[in-house]
């Protein structure tokens, strides 16, 4: 926020938008970033990130279109030799992207943590005028079935000429801690087995045209319950786990999204197995441990990622079945959860 001003500029975000729709953002960065940063690098890099800045997430990039800029943004800068050496080293860039991703992502929810302490100070301190006179909501309601599969939408209406609302989903721990979940900054939400035995929240910071931030708005979905299965979910699931195997017939995405093999997913009471349909091949085999995740992108309906011991991933997708993706998440995790607590008791 850039208290010097009040109109449209107050907020770093919709600053950084006028002044690159009136093309001349260079009045905002640093001096000394504008003399050290060359021309293309500069130009590439303040082009993804006023994409980013969009309010339709439809038209915001992907994070892999992000990081493929930014490399070409370090291309432009640091010169062709130097990035074509860095690329080479496969492993130590990809490390390097999943520490920076920790960073940013860290960072962005200690901003949100520090928009609600400074929006409850200033509540407090300029009381009920305050609540009357800035963007608000009223009627602020989730609606929908909260159960994996389902899908959540928060409606209301606007209040003291509220706009456009920034919405973000977060999750609730037992030690009243939250997680902000990555992606999710839409009114519309769809439940995945990511959310199973969580508290899902929404919270909403309403603001008007001139940039006016109101108080922040905080819901939690399914009357404040943990999310749970459906019955016949947890039924299925209940099956496969006294049979002691479960079997998923799915995709595995290789180097792009046109280059698939169906695969046949097994999972057991000690190990999991990915076989490749075509050669008979095992592609992936292992044990539970600590370090094995199977983990939902959000705003991919039927994908997974499934990252191994060593450290290595691979994205499946569930041929447009969200109900078999999360019976398959649902069910690797409780024979991971059962392992991992056998060995405990063990020792």
């Amino acid at each position: 926020m850039i208290r010097k001003y009040d109109d449209e500029r107050r907020f770093l975000s919709h600053l950084v938008t006028l002044r690159y729709k009136e093309r001349n953002i260079d009045e905002i960065i640093f001096p000394e970033i504008r003399k050290q940063a060359k021309p293309n690098s500069l130009q590439t890099f303040r082009k993804i990130a006023y994409q980013c800045l969009s309010m339709d997430r439809k038209q915001r990039p992907t994070m892999a279109v992000v990081i493929k800029q930014l490399q070409i943004s370090l291309e432009f800068q640091i010169g062709q030799q130097r990035f074509s050496q860095a690329e080479r080293d496969h492993r130590e860039k990809n490390n390097l992207m999943h520490r920076t991703s920790k960073v940013f992502f860290s960072v962005m929810k200690n901003l949100f943590l520090f928009s609600n302490r400074v929006n409850s100070d200033r509540s407090n301190d300029r009381g009920n005028s305050y609540l009357e006179d800035s963007p608000g909501i009223k009627e602020f309601q989730i609606i929908g079935d909260a159960k994996p599969g389902g899908k959540l939408l928060v409606c209301g209406f606007p209040l003291h000429g509220t706009s456009q609302c920034m919405f973000q989903w977060v999750h609730y721990h037992r030690d009243v801690t939250l997680e902000y979940i990555e992606g999710a900054t839409s009114p519309e939400y769809i439940v995945t087995a990511d959310d199973v035995d969580k508290l899902i929240a929404v919270e909403c910071i309403p603001m008007d045209d001139h940039g006016r931030q109101g108080e922040i708005v905080r819901l939690f979905a399914n009357e404040q319950n943990k999310i749970i299965c459906d019955p016949e979910m947890q039924e299925e699931i209940d099956k496969y786990m006294a049979a002691g195997q479960a079997s998923f017939s799915i995709l595995l995405l290789m180097d792009s999204s046109e280059n698939r093999e169906q695969t046949t997913f097994t999972l057991r009471r000690s190990n999991y197995q990915v076989k490749i349909n075509r050669t008979q091949e095992i592609f992936i085999q292992g044990e539970y441990t600590n370090d094995v995740s199977i983990k939902i992108p959000s705003g991919l309906p039927t994908q997974f990622v499934l990252t191994y011991s060593d450290g290595s991933s691979h994205p499946f997708n569930t041929f447009q079945d969200a109900r078999m993706r999360d019976t398959l998440v649902l069910t690797m995790r409780m024979f991971q959860r059962k392992v991992l607590d056998e060995r405990r008791n063990a020792t």
